[in-house]
């Protein structure tokens, strides 16, 4: 008897210290009302969850964000340095490199040689101011002056047209050397064939003006490296901003220099006239 009476002591003093243990520390009872209302909140489709409430002093919101430039930086830096490889990637399959054989000249005669830098030209197929077709191949064995510009060009254009015709002249009376001058235009929706030869026969009769469709004006740009760009003005008329390159080919169909419009034909002949010379004959 006296043996129940003390386990049945012992039993509540133990559920006494247990409780009191609970009430203290936020036992299991707290834990369970607290996933019982997470998980009701679940089921409730139209009920948000409540969540709780953040540090004073938003410690966590400033540590997720540190967390998350940490992390933003290396990727744009690698994002960056991706497209700088992809570009660089993308401008050496237009070049080769120096001392290397070429085999893209765009012409039969002697397609395979050395160049002495990045290949600049290609293979076109274009209309000339007497409305015959004209391609690359029909240069082939002679020194070509080729500029890019446009015939409504207000002032830049006639100049270099004007230099072009001067220089081409003292070559060939002080030199011997001929040089055959040929005008891309860059506007082929105004520059028909017949515009252009009444155009450029106000400069030099010997000039051969090319045009074509638009689509292949653009290749061929693209393919000289020729930026240029439509610019509206009043009304339907407009202007082309362009680079205005002058090239010189050499019988290979090679370009061996490119002019700016700084020359002035005194230059630009004695600069063509090196160039002609160097070459073996």
């Amino acid at each position: 008897m006296l043996a129940s009476r003390r386990l049945l002591l012992s039993c509540k003093n133990g559920a006494n210290q247990a409780s009191n243990f609970l009430r203290r520390s936020g036992g299991p009872s707290k834990r369970i009302q607290s996933f019982n209302y997470s998980k009701s909140t679940r089921q409730s489709h139209g009920t948000p969850r409540v969540n709780p409430p953040l540090p004073i002093g938003g410690g966590g919101t400033q540590a997720s964000s540190r967390s998350r430039v940490r992390y933003a930086i290396p990727a744009l830096v690698l994002g960056f340095t991706g497209f700088i490889s992809f570009l660089h990637y993308n401008d050496e399959r237009r070049v080769v490199p120096k001392g290397q054989a070429s085999s893209n000249s765009g012409c039969g005669c002697g397609s395979n040689t050395t160049v002495k830098g990045p290949i600049i030209g290609g293979p076109f197929t274009l209309v000339s101011t007497q409305n015959k077709i004209v391609t690359l191949n029909d240069f082939c064995g002679k020194w070509v002056l080729l500029y890019f510009g446009y015939s409504f060009s207000p002032d830049v254009g006639p100049e270099q047209l004007k230099m072009m015709s001067k220089a081409v002249d003292k070559l060939e009376a002080k030199h011997n050397q001929k040089i055959m001058p040929v005008f891309v235009t860059l506007d082929p929706q105004r520059d028909t064939p017949s515009h252009l030869h009444a155009y450029l026969k106000e400069f030099d009769s010997r000039i051969l003006g090319l045009t074509g469709a638009a689509s292949a004006m653009r290749q061929m740009a693209q393919e000289y490296r020729v930026y240029f760009k439509k610019v509206q003005e009043d009304g339907d008329d407009y202007l082309v901003d362009t680079s205005h390159n002058m090239y010189l080919l050499n019988p290979k169909m090679e370009v061996v220099r490119c002019f700016g419009v700084e020359y002035n034909p005194d230059e630009l002949s004695q600069e063509v006239l090196k160039e002609v010379t160097s070459l073996p004959q």
